[in-house]
């Protein structure tokens, strides 16, 4: 066998959570039924390509056999072109023979000429060129699309300080618009409504949807408008971005949710809804957290306090301190949490019945901070689970109890932040129970965030002595992350 040899696994299949997982943990019968089931090959194509009788592998998928022998397992590896790294092996002969192959530029990547500065014209040819890409990307595309990550560091966040600057002038106009205000209204009730579905459910499933709405708004700005007209409208491109980049993260699309956000930050920059970036920045914070990025998120958390000072209300500055808090326990900086949460909390309780706040921030209540609190709380646990563990539990079941089950994604993270608490606690009746539960509500929702969580939590279920309760607990989380 040498690098010309083509592998019988197609790279999004060996790129799969569950079968990588299922490959470090040489679970061999999950990794076989996985291989079947989305590599599309049968019990004697395996057995061949392994050197291994048909019979051996249906012992070992059925977990009557487990394989145990390091050349065995190095069979399996060479024969199916498992890299070594993915079951704890050196690089494999093979593997050493491949040229690596350079990526193609990614086709949503902006020019730098429109970085600085910001001009609102820049921001409605690159929503132009986002969604147009993203509209036509076939399946191939979309496999690729889905090893992007989402870029750092200083010349990022060096990217985003266009944000403070005053808007430049608009160039003259290229064709004359007509759009009305009720044209605009409709607009703004069609992003509302996509940004609804989007926190009630999570996911990815009218992605395209929105992607499409978003094009049609950029044609809109493209045409001169009147100026109130076109305010309003940088301002729904600015929201309807925003729920395509929770959309895209949801989908997996990293690098793919980050360019939404930024677009969103220049579209709410040119319609200076300085609230709205603000929310934005927060967005791109929790996803640089996601990517354990504390130092970027702190950043980005700070350029958003600057940008909106003396301009949210208390809702929005309770979130923001949420983010700051959730940066510091990524830290390991406990008082530092304690004190943003605090914050937090005494932001929240200066709002008022009667005080008008936009209806994109008026999901944060006190049942919001009490899940984001414990699932904080639950970071710090992870490193210290008698100081922080029951306190966790006990903010994530507030939080549980406040929302109930119509927000289907934050109830799901919730369910899975409390199992691991139980993990954590030593409670394993309780851990398998709320285990089962939280497999309930993953199957509500399209979120890969949620599945990527329950991934997190399997491994507290794996152990050769594992009981028959935790033993099923697994198989329920396997099932689902394979389905």
């Amino acid at each position: 066998m040498d690098a010309t040899t083509p592998g019988l696994l197609a790279p999004d299949v060996l790129d799969r959570d569950d079968l990588q997982r299922a490959l470090g943990e040489h679970d061999f019968a999950a990794v076989f039924s996985l291989i079947k089931k989305w590599g599309g090959l049968s019990q004697n194509r395996i057995a061949a390509a392994c050197q291994l009788t048909p019979g051996k592998v249906s012992t070992i998928t059925s977990g009557s056999q487990r394989v145990t022998s390091f050349d065995v397992i190095c069979r399996i590896a060479d024969g199916l072109r498992i890299p070594g790294q993915l079951l704890g092996l050196a690089p494999r002969p093979w593997e050493c023979q491949q040229q690596p192959q350079q990526d193609p530029p990614e086709a949503s990547e902006e020019k730098p000429s429109d970085e600085i500065p910001w001009r609102p014209g820049a921001t409605v040819d690159l929503a132009g060129r986002l969604t147009r890409s993203d509209l036509v990307m076939d399946r191939r595309a979309a496999t690729r699309a889905l090893t992007g990550t989402a870029i750092s560091g200083a010349a990022f966040l060096d990217s985003l300080e266009g944000w403070l600057q005053p808007v430049a002038q608009t160039p003259s106009a290229r064709r004359r618009g007509r759009l009305g205000m009720r044209e605009v209204d409709e607009l703004e009730t069609t992003a509302r409504a996509f940004r609804r579905w989007d926190h009630r459910y999570g996911g990815g499933l009218r992605r395209k949807a929105v992607l499409g709405q978003l094009n049609e708004v950029a044609v809109a700005l493209d045409d001169h408008q009147d100026a109130q007209v076109e305010q309003r409208l940088y301002r729904v491109m600015a929201q309807l971005a925003g729920t395509a980049a929770t959309m895209s993260w949801d989908s997996g699309l990293q690098r793919h949710a980050q360019d939404y956000y930024r677009l969103a930050l220049r579209a709410a920059h040119a319609g200076k809804d300085q609230a709205f970036g603000a929310n934005v920045l927060a967005g791109m914070a929790r996803q640089m957290l996601y990517n354990s990025r504390p130092d970027d998120a702190l950043q980005l958390i700070s350029l958003a306090q600057e940008g909106a000072r003396g301009i949210v209300g208390p809702r929005m500055r309770a979130m923001l301190h949420t983010r700051e808090a959730w940066a510091y326990a990524a830290q390991g900086r406990a008082a530092g949490f304690q004190r943003a949460t605090a914050r937090a909390a005494e932001a929240l309780d200066e709002t008022r019945p009667d005080e008008e706040e936009p209806y994109w921030i008026t999901y944060f209540d006190e049942a919001e901070l009490a899940g984001v609190t414990g699932g904080r709380l639950l970071d710090l646990a992870r490193k210290d689970p008698k100081q922080h563990a029951e306190q966790a539990a006990a903010q994530i079941q507030a939080a549980l109890s406040a929302r109930g089950t119509e927000v289907s994604r934050s109830h799901a993270l919730d369910r899975i932040g409390l199992a691991e608490c139980y993990f954590l606690v030593g409670d394993v009746s309780g851990a398998v129970g709320e285990t089962q539960r939280a497999v309930e509500a993953a199957r509500l929702t399209q979120s890969d965030r949620v599945r990527t969580q329950l991934g997190q939590l399997y491994p507290y279920t794996v152990g050769h002595s594992a009981s028959r309760p935790v033993r099923e607990a697994r198989d329920s989380i396997r099932d689902l992350l394979s389905s």
